[in-house]
């Protein structure tokens, strides 16, 4: 018989409703508590859920409320404070992303967990669309040869946020789908951006990241924009895959298309590019909704005591870079060095999953402004 997690959630507002909607579905997981300041939200909750108890006090999710695990779906200004709260009090920690505003605080809260063998995952949602998982195979069964470069844009008009730019909002769906593609870290971000509604907050950004291997990605994301964009490109040396999650059915499409270089040529007139034009076509995809299995795996996790896919350290490492991105806009868009402290499988199995016997994390890397 299964483990039955007993689980509090903290924010009931925008995003937290999805989440207890999915937690409240699944018989492995009892909601026991949900926790919000306002009333009025909680009152909402009570008549959908009226057999769930609320409450305006944070603490009550930590004492007396007799809970395996935490669910926090509250501002990011917050996550680090409600997340080290919960880890100390022995709770299992679900934060949705960014994780942290800071890198130094995402260092803490994996610290933390690992420290004390707990469950850290963040809610990098995306991994587990079974679009994305489907693009992961194809990538790894090498169908469209060596990646070459990616480019992701993620475009709408609003949600406005008060206390982060659209890079921290939307980017981190991006990035945490290209290091689950690509299995590497960056070397470099750059960004350039600008703030059209609210003063030193930027609605639109364009960052580029470089990776080994002269591998590149691009992703470029806005509030201003008036219709909503949900697409990456993932070109390869061999074949192409076009990513839109805009699309109910048809989410990916592979097109058998590239470029070829002569192997020989004796002169510079010899020299010609051809251009290799097959079939496109588009792969089966199961359809399941991404956020329930993102709830299932982390109940799985804690019953099996093991790494999620969405783990602290990949939260870790997307703070990172949006840290750089940010330092990269200060710096008008100059590139922004990221010297790898860790490897990308530092706890991580051959399959890609986490291992609870990674080792402490690593001091922050060095970081420094390329010259231009």
């Amino acid at each position: 018989m299964k483990q039955t997690i007993k689980v509090g959630v903290a924010g009931c507002g925008y995003w937290g409703p999805n989440l207890i909607r999915n937690l409240r579905q699944s018989p492995d997981c009892q909601l026991k508590l949900l926790c919000d300041p306002s009333e009025q939200r909680l009152a909402h909750m009570r008549r959908l859920y009226p057999e769930v108890a609320t409450t305006r006090q944070f603490d009550d999710l930590l004492n007396g409320a007799d809970l395996d695990a935490l669910v926090i779906a509250t501002p990011v200004r917050y996550h680090y404070e409600m997340a080290m709260a919960g880890l100390r009090a022995g709770k299992h920690v679900f934060v949705e992303k960014p994780m942290a505003r800071t890198e130094a605080e995402a260092e803490e809260m994996v610290a933390l967990a690992e420290r004390e063998g707990l469950v850290l995952m963040v809610g990098h949602t995306f991994l587990f669309s079974p679009a994305v998982r489907r693009m992961k195979e194809i990538v790894d069964a090498g169908d469209i040869g060596e990646v070459q470069y990616i480019a992701a844009r993620r475009l709408n008009l609003g949600l406005f946020q008060k206390d982060i730019n659209v890079a921290w909002d939307l980017a981190p769906h991006d990035i945490s789908i290209l290091l689950h593609l690509l299995e590497e870290h960056p070397v470099s971000v750059s960004c350039q951006g600008s703030c059209h509604v609210t003063r030193s907050i930027e609605d639109v950004t364009m960052m580029y990241l470089t990776f080994a291997r002269n591998r590149c990605a691009m992703i470029h994301n806005s509030w201003l924009d008036p219709k909503k964009v949900r697409q990456m490109t993932v070109v390869g040396s061999q074949r192409m895959i076009v990513y839109d999650d805009t699309e109910p059915l048809e989410k990916l499409k592979i097109y058998d298309a590239r470029v070829e270089v002569p192997p020989h040529y004796d002169t510079f007139a010899e020299f010609t590019y051809s251009y290799h034009y097959g079939d496109a076509y588009v792969p089966y995809i199961k359809q399941d909704e991404p956020l329930k299995l993102e709830c299932q795996h982390f109940l799985e996790c804690i019953r099996a005591k093991c790494t999620p896919i969405a783990g602290g350290r990949l939260g870790l490492e997307v703070v990172r870079i949006l840290e750089a991105a940010s330092e990269s806009l200060r710096q008008q868009g100059a590139p922004v060095s990221l010297e790898a402290v860790t490897q990308w499988n530092n706890g991580h199995d051959g399959n890609g999953k986490g291992s609870e016997s990674s080792g402490r994390v690593a001091a922050s890397p060095a970081r420094r402004i390329l010259a231009a």
